[in-house]
């Protein structure tokens, strides 16, 4: 419950934001280049904690740090609703909310896995998958829950929202106070980060992740932006079917293969989800009827479903050694690609004329890097 929940926390902090990248450009006049910094400050912060985590997990323990992150990811959610007031640029206060519920968010990213890991489950790579499908139910949750709160009270009140949002990850502080923590592997025999980065094929791994973590985050963070904008439909319609629907299909995937996946081969399913992003991202870019973009936007949330938790599965059955230094290179790596690929977006739409179908487009390189990297694991997994 307490990482299903810090899961839950992990969407908020990603999801909530986004959801206001319209009501900022409109309302503080920030531009769309700017908003694509607020994404990538927020996974570049979390790419920091990633590495410092590598390192100083293990030494500090579990329970302090994955407590510090609910303690941090519900008062940068609060923040966010005083702070850019406070300051004579709104924007600057945007980024230093980010920056602080971000630390909580890379603090959770890095622990709640390891932590389900040394869970004694019979099939590890199936509970990975349904863990992670949390993070996409959260992300339904906080779309739905905003969109009726903005019909219901205003989008002008979006404030409010971001203090019950806080109360989440604040009341699941008692949860990781009290939950029994497992070590991943025995004092002395994980590896360190030294030995993982010496390991050539370690290297293709954090490829992996990167290119999962620009292919899932990149149309994410920009759904809402794009439906809006691209596809010329109302907010409301453009949260539903955009951001609300990509994370209802990734959820189905990841429940889905939690349910089944003993019964299917990961890294085929990788290899398949990786060919559907791609026809999703071509999709969504290229399609001229706004009903058949939001169905690429939504469609992609399934194929990259696997992406993320499938990508840690592969390396920690293929490196069982790799201990929390491993989760937490590899977290970093996810991150790296996604503060890189919703940046990559931004500026190319930005460069193009604020045109965000250019900026998808340009999104097409990560999904095939991700087949790449997968068939080039795929003899050793398999082994």
């Amino acid at each position: 419950m307490a990482c299903y929940l810090g899961f839950v926390t992990q969407a908020i902090c990603a999801n909530f934001v986004p959801l206001l990248f319209m009501v900022f450009h409109e309302n503080y006049k920030i531009s769309f280049g700017k908003l694509a910094l607020i994404s990538t400050t927020f996974f570049f912060t979390q790419l920091i904690v990633d590495f410092i985590c590598a390192k100083a997990v293990d030494k500090i323990g579990y329970r302090p740090c994955i407590v510090a992150a609910e303690v941090t990811s519900g008062l940068g959610l609060m923040s966010l609703a005083i702070v850019p007031d406070l300051l004579p640029s709104p924007f600057i206060g945007i980024l230093i909310s980010v920056i602080i519920y971000a630390i909580g968010s890379g603090l959770t990213e890095v622990l709640a896995s390891p932590i389900v890991e040394a869970c004694p489950f019979e099939n590890k790579e199936t509970a990975m998958s349904l863990l992670h499908s949390f993070y996409c139910w959260g992300s339904v949750a906080v779309i739905l829950g905003s969109t009726v709160f903005f019909t219901c009270i205003g989008l002008d009140k979006w404030k409010i929202l971001a203090v019950l949002w806080s109360l989440i990850p604040l009341a699941n502080i008692y949860n990781f106070v009290t939950c029994p923590i497992e070590k991943l592997t025995d004092d002395g025999e994980g590896m360190s980060m030294g030995q993982l980065l010496k390991t050539k094929f370690f290297w293709l791994f954090i490829v992996l992740m990167v290119c999962a973590g620009a292919s899932e985050i990149s149309m994410s963070q920009w759904a809402s932006a794009f439906a809006e904008s691209a596809l010329h439909v109302s907010k409301t319609v453009g949260d539903l079917a955009g951001p609300c629907g990509f994370a209802v299909c990734m959820g189905i995937s990841r429940t889905l293969y939690g349910k089944f996946g003993e019964k299917v081969d990961l890294s085929i399913f990788m290899i398949a989800s990786g060919i559907l992003c791609l026809a999703c991202y071509l999709l969504a870019a290229l399609a001229g009827i706004p009903i058949l973009g939001l169905i690429g936007c939504a469609a992609c949330g399934f194929s990259v479903g696997i992406m993320w938790p499938g990508s840690i599965s592969i390396s920690s059955k293929i490196m069982p050694r790799g201990g929390t230094a491993m989760f937490a290179l590899l977290a970093l790596a996810g991150d790296l690609g996604g503060a890189a690929g919703p940046a990559i977006l931004g500026n190319v739409s930005q460069a193009t004329g604020d045109n965000l179908q250019a900026g998808v487009l340009a999104g097409i390189g990560f999904p095939i890097g991700l087949v790449i990297c997968v068939l080039l694991a795929r003899k050793k997994y398999r082994e």
